[in-house]
């Protein structure tokens, strides 16, 4: 048996590190998190200094107990998971589960860390373990306990004022605020018209493009041609002066260095992989955590090929900066590395221990040697990670920027000028290997790659052309996920390694959605950062969150202590939620609009938002009449929406005509979306089909397709409710309230009303769907009531002799995954609505 237990976070990383340990040592992985705070109000216990109440997660109780087992035999524990404060927390709980069991009693707890998994990184932290750091525990727990308050009391005043099954996250709501915030400066937008001017200028060694520069004696500024009259009159002004040729009146050559980008930090390496590849964070951390943890490499084994994915520091480890100056030498030659090794300074104010930058854990490693072991993303990521690390370390590059100046002379209003520039590669450096992306483009990124002809002054140019062009000014774009995190880093909300959950959150409660990979509020998003901005001000500031954020990183380095962080946060945070849950108004906090009134009726017209969504109403709850209702559209929002617009969505059910045979042809919107009535038949309208604008014609090709598609649905009538019907998935029997499978062998038409009975009475009761007719499922237990008793005395009696031998701790699991379904109903029933 194996002297020594190393427990890491996953399989995958204990595979990997089980064959560089030898006989030993056993291997075992945690699956993650093994504990967390009890689903239910109080399991931070505010009036007794924060006390957490933990509990095993259900799902990785088995892992929680092979590791006591594996513990019980061993001489020596080292707990190995990952060296961020996440990884401490995961280590703090094995360590007091195993106590809590009696477990470590007379053995060695060791805690060993390592950037990389390879070989010597394992063996040297094995060799060098260190004690559990209870200020990384005590930041973590700080950090857990502020999350689990501000859930547990924000979000039911989000249900009681907004909308049920809600949630409001400490540093989530922040991130919708920025994602709203751009939405509204958008909406508020006013595009301003400019027109440009460019020469179009022939020469033998190529066409090329000037700008206007300089008009009426002065700088050509972005406004000064706002209109297309204006436009036109400087460009004619400026045809008549220049008689067919532009004469050069300055040239200068400008040359500069560009440095290589810093390695990756866990935000880079998000931002680089959305732009350049289309990754999400999320994809792009499962990704990368596979390239840690080990991939397959034929006869080399399981090899770690990134060091860990989750750092906030640019730097490089000696031996990996010497490994990189040597394969830069060999491939790239000796003059594309710098006399010296590139430093980069971490531009983190608060970034964590000194973790290395993500880089591969061997450079030796080229993309085109492990391709053929990798899958697509791995590949991709793989590639970037390391052309990123080797580039970082070469020479800089230099480019040559060529400026030509055109004057001209004898223009009404004063003298103009028009310039051109083109910017050349003179030396590439680590641009050969790779060059960083960017979220929009300059003016800088125009002239790159443009070439000019070689120009003297005095000498003049044939002019082809001279055109005027209408621009208007733009909005500022919605984030993208490179830029999302890029500001969320920059204002210091969150952290790198909570970027993909942060925005992963957003999008599962729906509160914003990906449009054309730009993020876009929904109308719930709205209501919910609009609510918080109002009345919880404070916990939505950028600078309050950063704040916190910073003292949450003074506990992890032991200069702060954590209760004292809980206390000042907790007094106003309770006494505020206390008196917003009875002050604010729901119409209010949901952002409810009256947009004007029906001319119809004259009365008011406004936008809400409802248990399933924004609607529009015609009409109050004080009319003698009841209001109107009418959902939105898909696309169209409560916050932008006309009162032309809402008074559209009132022009259903339409009346299209009759059919052939005399019924009434409608269309309206129902539960489950627009359909067409015809008679007693509806048809669901198909998704290009708009309520709105379809006519009788196509309404009556839709209703005919369903009747066609019942009449071959229907195989065979009994009268009695029994049916044999062509489904989806080929011909079966129902009687309504169960459905049975037909036999291979036999012919659907030849069943009879017997044998199709005979099936029925042998098939499984059939579980009612999300509207299933509650009824039904009554009648159905009331059948199985009667004999079930007997079943159940039997049952109970098995249970009683099982619970002698079940330990105590399996009744407790069982209890606690009571609870858990419990605490889960409020989401389950928000998911039904």
């Amino acid at each position: 048996m194996a002297k020594n237990l190393l427990i890491v976070e996953s399989p995958a990383k204990a595979k990997t590190i089980n064959k560089y340990l030898g006989k030993d040592f056993q291997v075992l992985a945690s699956y993650g998190h093994v504990r967390d705070l009890k689903p239910k109000e109080g399991a931070v216990d505010t009036e007794h200094g924060f006390a957490m109440a933990y509990e095993i997660i259900e799902r990785n109780e088995k892992h929680v107990d092979a590791i006591a087992k594996a513990a019980k035999l061993a001489d020596d524990i080292y707990l190995a998971t990952d060296l961020d404060r996440e990884g401490e927390a995961i280590s703090w709980h094995i360590s007091e589960i195993l106590k809590e069991r009696g477990l470590t009693k007379g053995k060695q707890l060791h805690r060993v860390v390592f950037s990389e998994i390879t070989p010597k990184a394992i063996k040297a932290a094995v060799a060098a373990p260190r004690q559990l750091s209870h200020d990384l525990v005590d930041a973590q727990q700080a950090r857990r306990a502020l999350d689990y308050l501000v859930g547990f009391n924000l979000s039911p005043v989000l249900w009681r004022k907004v909308q049920r099954g809600l949630s409001a996250g400490r540093v989530q709501s922040p991130a919708l605020r920025m994602i709203v915030e751009r939405e509204e400066e958008i909406e508020a937008f006013k595009a301003r018209e400019y027109w440009t001017i460019e020469a179009q200028l022939k020469h033998a060694e190529g066409d090329f493009a000037a700008r206007l520069s300089r008009l009426n004696g002065k700088k050509f500024e972005q406004f000064d041609l706002t209109s297309e009259a204006d436009a036109h009159a400087a460009r004619d002004a400026l045809k008549q002066a220049a008689r067919g040729r532009l004469t050069v009146s300055e040239v200068s050559s400008k040359e500069r260095k560009r440095r290589p980008a810093a390695p990756f930090t866990t935000s880079t390496l998000q931002q680089e992989a959305a732009r350049k590849l289309g990754f999400t964070t999320s994809r792009t951390m499962k990704v990368a955590q596979g390239l840690y943890e080990g991939v397959a490499l034929g006869s080399e084994g399981n090899v770690g090929l990134i060091t860990y994915m989750r750092t906030d520091s640019t730097m490089l480890g000696e031996d990996a900066v010497a490994e990189l100056r040597q394969l830069i030498a060999r491939d790239f030659g000796g003059h594309a590395l710098p006399d010296a090794p590139q430093v980069y300074k971490t531009k983190s104010k608060n970034a964590q221990e000194a973790h290395e930058a993500i880089r591969p854990t061997s450079a030796m490693h080229t993309p085109k040697s492990v391709a053929a072991f990798l899958n697509d993303d791995q590949r991709k990521l793989y590639e970037l990670i390391w052309k990123r690390t080797v580039a970082c370390q070469m020479i800089h590059a230099t480019l040559n920027t060529v400026t030509v100046e055109f004057a001209v002379r004898d223009v009404a209003g004063g003298d103009a000028a028009f310039r051109s520039s083109g910017t050349t590669v003179v030396d590439p450096g680590f641009l050969a290997v790779y060059e960083e992306g960017r979220d929009q483009k300059n003016a800088e990124d125009d002239d790159e790659g443009r070439r000019l002809p070689r120009l003297a002054v005095d000498e003049q140019v044939p002019l082809h052309d001279i055109v005027a062009d209408q621009h208007f000014t733009e909005p500022p774009p919605r984030y993208s996920e490179a830029s999302l995190v890029k500001a969320l880093e920059e204002y210091g909300i969150g952290r790198p390694s909570t970027y993909a959950s942060i925005i992963q959150v957003l999008q599962n409660r729906e509160y914003v959605f990906l449009d054309s990979r730009r993020f876009k509020p929904t109308d719930v998003g709205r209501a919910v950062s609009k609510f918080l901005t109002q009345h919880f001000t404070r916990y939505v500031d950028y600078d309050f969150t950063a704040r916190l954020e910073d003292e949450l990183d003074a506990v992890s380095r032991g200069e702060e202590a954590w209760v004292p962080l809980m206390q000042r946060f907790w007094q106003p945070f309770k006494q505020q939620v206390e008196e917003k849950t009875e002050s604010v108004d729901r119409s209010e906090a949901t952002g409810a609009r009256e947009l004007g009134s029906d001319p119809k009726t004259g009365k008011p017209v406004s936008v809400r938002l409802g248990r399933f969504g924004p609607y529009a109403a015609i009409g109050t709850k004080d009319d003698a009449d009841k209001p109107t209702f009418a959902s939105l559209r898909p696309g169209q929002s409560m916050h932008t929406i006309t009162l032309a617009e809402a008074l559209e969505l009132f022009k259903l059910p339409r009346q299209l005509g009759s059919a052939p045979n005399g019924e009434e042809v409608s269309v309206a919107i129902g539960r489950f979306g627009p359909f067409v009535k015809q008679g007693g038949t509806y048809a669901s309208l198909k998704p290009e089909d708009d309520p709105y604008t379809i006519e009788l014609p196509r309404a009556l090709q839709i209703v005919q397709e369903k009747l066609e598609m019942l009449a071959n649905r229907l195989i065979l009538d009994f009268g009695n409710g029994v049916q044999v019907l062509n489904g989806r998935y080929g011909a079966y029997i129902t009687d309504g309230e169960k459905n049975a499978r037909i036999p291979k062998e036999q012919e659907p038409k030849e069943l009879t009303e017997a044998q199709c009975l005979e099936l029925l009475a042998a098939a499984p009761a059939r579980k009612p769907g999300r509207f299933g007719k509650k009824g039904a499922t009554k009648k159905a237990a009331a059948k199985k009531a009667a004999p079930a008793k007997k079943t159940a005395v039997k049952k109970a009696a098995s249970k009683k002799v099982a619970a002698k031998k079940t330990p105590a701790k399996k009744a407790a699991a069982k209890k606690t995954a009571t609870k858990k379904a419990a605490a889960k109903r409020p989401a389950t029933s928000k998911t039904g609505a």
